[in-house]
């Protein structure tokens, strides 16, 4: 008889997602909190470096154009923070430009998807995929 005590209370996943637009938000939410994730939503990203600090995620979903701090300059801040280096960040942006691509992931994004380009199921599919990889 095995010992299954460890896979009695399967853990939650705890997905960031640092985003200011609030339709987004709100349609993520919905969508990862009934795939049965755990999720916070940060609307800057210097609030996202704090929640991601105080809890952290098992994966980032984060836009680069926000208020008081950049999504370019919140990759970098997550990367230098020992504790953080290993939690893939995925970028989902409206931003296509090969260069803006490129940037994110010298920074340290694991990988980058363009809003207008995929669906919302096809993101949570992505995650889902970044996650059984953990």
């Amino acid at each position: 008889m095995s010992d299954n005590t460890n896979n009695t209370v399967e853990h939650k996943k705890y997905i960031l997602i640092i985003e200011d637009d609030k339709f987004y938000d709100n349609i993520f939410q919905k969508k990862f909190i009934l795939a049965g994730y755990d999720l916070t939503i940060a609307t800057d990203g210097l609030q996202g470096v704090e929640q991601a600090i105080q809890r952290k995620p098992d994966i980032i979903l984060l836009d680069l154009i926000m208020p008081n701090q950049d999504g370019f300059e919140t990759i970098q801040k997550l990367k230098a923070n020992q504790g953080l280096q290993d939690v893939p960040i995925i970028v989902l942006s409206n931003l296509g430009q090969p260069s803006d691509i490129e940037k994110a992931k010298q920074l340290g994004a694991t990988d980058y998807i363009v809003k207008a380009s995929i669906s919302l199921q096809e993101v949570v599919d992505k995650v889902t995929e970044y996650l059984a990889k953990k």
